[in-house]
């Protein structure tokens, strides 16, 4: 029997562009600009990127014409980008991650795991969710999420060859971050991506940036700086760690 054939390189970028509280066309613009200047398949953006991290910004409807730039710069460049946004739903909201490419916008994954004020207004999300692109299997996880060990092993029981999240740190978070990945990376041997938002367009005044790739084996592959206007670019490949399935103990976490 012929072995399978390797997957091809998944090129991914981890954006954090300039964004602005309630702002939902010039945060669009935004993300439209990072699109083209990403140059990648797959292009990731920050929690709740659309409307920016501000618990006073009301909920975004997909359905808004001023999201139609993001649509257009991802059928100018093929690529697909995964933007962060409050999303009412059957009368609930959530933080959620929405998909993003030639065909329009659709909601992909909601936060498990809402922390800090976030429990007051927005509700936790029902499961955890795998995105396929290319043959690539992305674990989608939102800033606390990747935190909670009970994320990562429900994400990994789904089968990914990487974990991928938008995030929002503070300085000390950022540390709890660096701190951690690598280490999800190495026990589960996947890619682990991380975009993080930067600059003061929101409630926390010290957002550190430093959106982040880390390899299966837990090494830091890029990392951006603390400004906004940043982009990290990487070609995922293959590695030779598998990618974690269920039943395999060898990748739960220590």
């Amino acid at each position: 029997m012929n072995a399978p054939s390797p997957k091809a390189p998944l090129s991914i970028a981890l954006a954090q562009p300039d964004l602005r509280p309630g702002d939902v066309a010039g945060n669009a613009a935004a993300h439209a600009a990072a699109i083209r200047a990403a140059g990648a398949r797959v292009v990731v953006f920050p929690e709740l990127s659309l409307s920016s991290y501000a618990m006073a910004a009301p909920t975004v409807d997909l359905a808004d014409p001023a999201l139609a730039v993001i649509v257009d710069a991802c059928a100018e460049t093929g690529s697909i980008a995964l933007a962060g946004a409050p999303l009412l739903e059957d009368g609930r909201e959530f933080i959620a991650t929405v998909r993003f490419d030639a065909d329009g916008a659709v909601p992909v994954y909601r936060k498990m795991f809402p922390g800090g004020d976030e429990p007051g207004r927005f509700a936790a999300g029902p499961c955890a969710a795998v995105l396929d692109v290319d043959g690539w299997r992305l674990g989608l996880a939102i800033c606390r999420d990747s935190k909670i060990d009970a994320h990562i092993e429900a994400t990994a029981a789904l089968g990914i060859d990487a974990y991928v999240g938008g995030n929002l740190h503070d300085p000390e978070g950022a540390a709890v971050r660096d701190a951690r990945m690598p280490k999800l990376a190495a026990e589960y041997g996947v890619w682990v991506a991380l975009s993080c938002f930067a600059g003061p367009g929101s409630d926390y005044p010290d957002a550190s940036g430093g959106s982040a790739v880390w390899a299966p084996d837990g090494s830091l592959v890029a990392q951006a700086d603390g400004e906004p206007d940043r982009i990290v670019r990487v070609d995922l490949h293959r590695g030779s760690a598998a990618a974690a399935r269920p039943g395999d103990p060898s990748r739960r976490p220590a």
